[in-house]
């Protein structure tokens, strides 16, 4: 009786109309892309016969360069015996090594580009953000890969600097378009063409700094699938940042990547998980940390306080920040963290005072939040004042407000701002007959974000 693999396996090559050649030449451009060679063109025809007959399976080396050709998960294909790699994709927790991060992290972007369900779809883990900070806290000094006899591409400062400006560009359209704009498209460029770099051969200088790069741009995917509401994957790219970051030795860049995971967690409901890996930013790097740095880290812990209704420690936490963003250099901080300034932190507050029912305070922060130059965050910015004014004074002046956040809104595909809507669409339903809010609805009606909020609220 022939395997299931067997067939499945065909079955993806003729769908695309491929002959066994062809899916030899993919496969070998693939293999390529990752920094590995492919025996002789027979050899690998004999291989694709055996398997499509059921004589063999594909082992741990051709699995994933099928699952990659055919855009397909390797439980698609009916590779029983590579599901546990599968499996070990859902896993959560934080690598154990350089070398296991770089294979935990280039079967993430492959397993993403290939839309594996299981994954897009995961639920974060809880332990994974207790385990992340404290094992980030206590590990010993940076560990490197031996490099020395890796088969991948040479890799010089000029091709990490092509990562660089490369991450920078998408990070420019995440900021300008939401998460969901260009995603996969970074996905793909990881996967593509970063991941043969992380598996090639570079001096422990140059791989610092490559880690570091890395570590940056796998910190924008987390921030892009978090933003797309993709939350386990986003956690999964958040620790393998860490890690990365880590054996760089970039310690203010984990801090940074740890307050992310903090702002991740508030956003879910885990606020003692929040509160703790805002701190464990500021203990991590403490002696390197620059004054925005602080800030923002003092800011996350604020907005996870404020969560659990501890308005003293959460208005204390606040001052520090405020008082950290006073003494800032700019010469000295991380161009990364550049964004991070009085209007970022006033919106922060603003979240802050309307989450512990100070309204009109909120009001204040939020009317100071609107930067003009980060679409997404004015948007959140507009949506927080909106709501504040509802519990300050009604929805006529929060209606108004909304529209203009819905106007700005109009080309970010982000699904946390449709989360934002939402929220504000089930806050207003307590004013459904008033004229304000029956006019408001029927001018949002047409709005994008406003209609993808309907499937969860109805005013």
């Amino acid at each position: 009786m022939e395997q299931p693999g067997a067939a499945l396996l065909r079955e993806a090559r003729k769908t695309r109309g491929w002959s066994q050649p062809r899916l030899v030449n993919v496969l070998r451009g693939i293999a390529a892309r990752h920094g590995h060679q492919l025996p002789a063109d027979p050899s690998v025809k004999r291989r694709i016969a055996s398997w499509e007959n059921g004589h063999s399976d594909p082992d741990d080396f051709y699995g994933p360069l099928l699952c990659e050709a055919f855009g397909l998960s390797a439980a698609e294909l009916g590779l029983s015996h590579f599901r546990g790699q599968d499996a070990a994709l859902l896993d959560a927790g934080y690598p154990a090594s350089p070398e296991a991060a770089i294979t935990a992290v280039d079967r993430l972007w492959r397993a993403d580009l290939n839309g594996y369900e299981p994954l897009i779809t995961a639920e974060p883990s809880e332990p994974a953000w207790n385990e992340a900070s404290l094992r980030w806290l206590v590990a010993p000094e940076p560990s490197f890969p031996d490099t020395a006899n890796a088969r991948g591409p040479r890799v010089g400062l000029a091709d990490v600097a092509t990562v660089k400006s490369t991450s920078d560009m998408f990070a420019q359209l995440d900021d300008r378009f939401g998460g969901d704009h260009a995603r996969h498209s970074v996905i793909q460029y990881l996967s593509r063409d970063v991941a043969p770099l992380l598996s090639g051969q570079y001096t422990e200088a140059v791989g610092r700094v490559l880690f570091s790069t890395v570590a940056e741009s796998t910190l924008l995917a987390g921030w892009m699938s978090y933003d797309s509401c993709h939350h386990g994957l986003a956690q999964r790219y958040f620790l393998q940042a860490l890690r990365l970051a880590q054996d760089a030795n970039d310690r203010r860049l984990a801090g940074s990547i740890l307050s992310a995971m903090s702002h991740q967690a508030t956003f879910l409901g885990h606020y003692t998980e929040a509160a703790t890996l805002a701190r464990a930013a500021l203990m991590g790097i403490s002696d390197v940390a620059t004054p925005t740095l602080r800030a923002q880290f003092h800011a996350m812990e604020a907005r996870a306080l404020a969560r659990t209704g501890d308005i003293r420690a959460c208005e204390r936490a606040l001052a520090e920040a405020a008082k950290a963003l006073d003494s800032r250099n700019s010469d000295d901080e991380p161009e990364w963290i550049s964004y991070f300034d009085e209007a970022e932190l006033a919106a922060e507050a603003a979240h802050c005072f309307r989450d512990v029912n100070l309204a009109r305070q909120a009001v204040a922060h939020a009317e100071n939040a609107m930067s003009g130059s980060h679409v997404r965050s004015d948007f959140f910015a507009t949506m927080v004042l909106a709501d504040a004014h509802l519990r300050a004074d009604g929805p006529t002046e929060a209606c108004r407000v909304a529209l203009d956040a819905l106007d700005l809104g109009e080309q970010l595909k982000s699904a946390r701002c449709v989360a934002y809507l939402a929220e504000f669409r089930q806050h207003l339903a307590h004013f459904r007959d008033a004229d304000p809010v029956r006019d408001f609805c029927e001018q949002a009606a047409e709005h994008r974000l406003w209609i993808a909020t309907a499937e969860n609220t109805a005013v």
